[in-house]
């Protein structure tokens, strides 16, 4: 045999080899993230946003290398349970769980796959984990737990000589009931009466919000919870009508009708949560990833309801806001 014919003989398995693998690789499926969204909102859409921007700017391209399938529930739990199945049971490798509701769905269905939590109160309360380093090793993410304390201690700088706070709460969310803990524990030092209300869902919002304000209350601080945040237009007509203070538990219902809300920026909630994702994509355990908090507590005003509502900010109040609407 010459040479040349020897080399060839043994070339040529080794390009058939080197063929096969190639294919291989061709036909691998792409990284599949699945996101479970509990309910379409402005802040689902700006987490959402923030969320794909850290994906891209990780090199993350969809239907490139990697594939982002996104569901939502539509406020539905027995929807986000079905999601949360789906996604389990169709193999994705990683699941972003949106909502405290989202979280609780994703832990029964799927108790293997990574999970990467986000917009969630308290996840503590959800069995994830005990505290921040101790948590389920296939579990991690960020914890939203809003201002609370910090947002009754401002409606007590501007309205000094209030007394009876009114909030709507929805029993069967774990997270209002969590903030309506929390709501009542700061009021009670800071002189503060919290009438609470509650609402089994958005078709009660209106009449729930009549409600409390026929029981006499001075302000409305409208904790936040899934149900009433959908429909908190409804609070703010109902304030506006009666020239009642409201104040509200996320940033962006100052655009809904409140006249002051301090809490998280949730466009920026979600490049927090992307860049997590990416962590652990990149191969990092979620067991070795502390569960992460928010501590930028913005203040957003907006000056046309607060006159509707008979509210004036102090100077020192204005230059505090990190946005004024008129």
């Amino acid at each position: 045999m010459t040479p040349v014919r020897r080399i060839l003989v043994i070339a040529l398995p080794l390009v058939a080899v080197a063929a096969m693998a190639a294919c291989r690789d061709s036909v691998r499926p792409l990284y599949t993230i699945g996101v479970l969204e509990l309910l379409e909102s402005p802040t689902t859409a700006d987490l959402r946003r923030g969320f794909i921007r850290a994906l891209e700017e990780g090199g993350l391209r969809d239907g490139s290398n990697f594939r982002l399938n996104i569901r939502n529930a539509q406020n539905d739990i027995s929807q986000a349970q079905r999601i949360a199945q789906g996604f389990a049971a169709g193999g994705v490798d990683l699941i972003v769980a949106v909502s405290t509701a989202g979280l609780q769905a994703v832990l029964v269905a799927a108790p293997k796959v990574p999970v990467v939590f986000t917009s969630v109160a308290n996840p503590y309360l959800t069995r994830a984990g005990i505290s921040p380093t101790e948590h389920l090793g296939n579990v991690t993410g960020l914890a939203s737990t809003g201002p609370i304390r910090e947002t009754l201690e401002f409606i007590r700088r501007v309205l000094p000589l209030a007394r009876r706070v009114g909030t709507l709460w929805t029993p069967s969310e774990l997270n209002s009931e969590y903030y309506l803990e929390l709501a009542r524990a700061a009021a009670a030092e800071l002189n503060f009466e919290i009438v609470a209300v509650p609402v089994a869902n958005a078709s009660e919002v209106l009449l729930a919000a009549q409600v409390l304000i026929n029981k006499k209350i001075d302000v409305i601080y409208q904790i936040s919870d899934n149900t009433i945040n959908n429909s908190f237009e409804l609070v703010g007509r109902m304030a506006e009508e009666n020239a009642i203070p409201l104040f509200g538990g996320f940033l962006l219902s100052t655009r809904a009708g409140a006249c002051a809300a301090m809490g998280w920026d949730f466009f920026d909630l979600g490049i927090r949560t992307g860049k997590i994702v990416l962590r652990v994509k990149n191969g990092e355990s979620p067991a070795a990833i502390p569960i992460q908090g928010m501590t930028d507590v913005k203040l957003w005003l907006n000056r046309t309801s607060a006159a509707r509502q008979g509210v004036e900010f102090p100077a020192e109040v204005l230059k505090q806001a990190s946005e004024i609407r008129d």
